[in-house]
């Protein structure tokens, strides 16, 4: 089992629903629970909200890719690109309450709140070429997490 999906868009505010929709009817594919999909929608609206916001700083014409893979192993791996900015020091915008943006709409939680819902998160960035995210999660769905709990509660 193994499947792949890229799409781009303007890196337009509006296109952040998009994104969700578009992963969430990707990942569809691994029967995931409703709290493994509101976590993954969560994440990559972070991921796409970061890329328009602080990549691009909200210039309507910059592309934002996202892609999303998995494999047997049901690790989902999304991928979000920017060609914007880049980022000065990966290890202090990854800190909580850290923003580029002008304080008084941004929580500099969108790091946090990919980590905290994703299995892994890795930031690449270079000044003047971008940022690229890639998140991991594992998508146990209903079965899995049934046989989780029955493992628990017998060992």
């Amino acid at each position: 089992m193994h499947n792949r999906m890229e799409i781009t868009f303007l890196s337009r505010a509006q296109n952040e629903a998009f994104a969700r929709v578009a992963i969430a009817a990707f990942a569809v594919q691994l029967n995931p629970t409703l709290p493994e999909m509101a976590d993954l929608k969560t994440a990559v609206s972070e991921a796409v909200t970061n890329a328009i916001v602080h990549g691009y700083r909200d210039e309507p014409e910059g592309m934002v890719r996202l892609s999303a893979e998995y494999d047997d192993s049901r690790t989902l791996i999304v991928t979000v690109q920017d060609a914007g900015c880049g980022i000065r020091d990966i290890e202090t915008a990854m800190q909580p309450f850290y923003s580029t943006g002008d304080g008084m709409e941004r929580s500099g939680m969108g790091f946090c709140v990919m980590q905290t819902f994703m299995d892994a998160v890795e930031v690449n960035s270079t000044l003047g070429e971008g940022t690229t995210v890639i998140m991991r999660k594992r998508i146990l769905g209903e079965v899995g997490l049934h046989r989780e709990r029955v493992l628990d509660e017998i060992g």
